[in-house]
């Protein structure tokens, strides 16, 4: 199958070209990113630190290009632009860009009017398991006098916060306790915790490529519900699984407990 990239030539982008190389059921078909990018026009292969595979950097699909499905994991300017070429083309689309404001997030649902697509805020399978299995947990303790709170780790380099993951692991926890209010850290004397709230804390240190922490803390016992990606890879090869269920789906909004079969 046949692959376009977007966001081809940062960190991410880099793990999913080698991603792509090593998996012989993909073939590169093009390597998108930004036109004021510096390493526009390089082998994406060269870029990843590869052999160069004669896919270059460019600043948009080629004409010539007929991939499967896009991988996407951009700036929001960038997610938005690309979810208008990918509707004209009607070419499926992994959106896992995050960040992305109230009105460019409902240009997605615009679009899936015409394509099939995944948006989720994180790719990796094992952190889709992790929010799946916090939302079974808000479930049943959702009468039993349990707080939460949500810790993430990320590296330094990362603009938003709290992450996407950890803004969707409150989100799926909260419908199910009926939880309505919501805090980012604490300073100062703020006195005691309100029993109405998940709290967000994020850390940003060197290259962690990311950890969440689910704590639901009860008189007498706390459980835990954490996941720990080691590289960025994870996020890739569920992009590449994202990628795959698309094939064949009709035009629509997806997910990845879509993809992993947990709903």
């Amino acid at each position: 199958m046949k692959i376009a990239l977007h966001g081809a030539a940062g960190r991410m982008g880099q793990r999913l070209v080698a991603c792509g190389v090593a998996d012989p059921e993909w073939e590169i078909a093009a390597a998108v990113d930004i036109a004021s990018h510096p390493k526009m026009g390089t082998d994406a292969g060269l870029n990843a630190g590869l052999e160069a595979i004669g896919v270059p950097l460019t600043s948009e699909i080629p004409a010539d290009a007929v991939p499967d499905a896009v991988i996407d994991f951009s700036q929001p300017e960038g997610a938005v632009n690309m979810l208008r070429v990918c509707s004209e083309r009607k070419i499926p689309l992994v959106l896992a860009t995050t960040g992305l404001t109230a009105e460019q997030a409902a240009l997605i649902s615009e679009a899936a009017k015409e394509i099939p697509i995944v948006y989720a805020p994180n790719m990796s399978m094992g952190v889709n398991v992790c929010m799946k299995l916090a939302q079974i947990g808000a479930r049943a303790l959702a009468n039993h006098d349990a707080d939460v709170e949500i810790l993430e780790r990320h590296h330094r380099f990362k603009k938003d916060s709290p992450s996407g993951t950890a803004l969707k692991i409150g989100e799926l926890v909260a419908n199910e306790m009926g939880i309505t209010n919501f805090r980012n850290g604490r300073e100062g004397i703020v006195g005691e915790r309100p029993h109405d709230e998940i709290a967000y804390h994020a850390i940003r240190v060197g290259d962690n490529p990311g950890e969440h922490t689910v704590v639901f803390g009860m008189m007498g016992e706390t459980l835990e519900v954490t996941v720990r990606c080691s590289s960025r890879d994870g996020y890739a090869k569920g992009a590449y699984a994202a990628a795959k269920f698309l094939q064949g789906k009709e035009p629509g909004l997806y997910d990845m407990f879509d993809v992993l079969g947990l709903k």
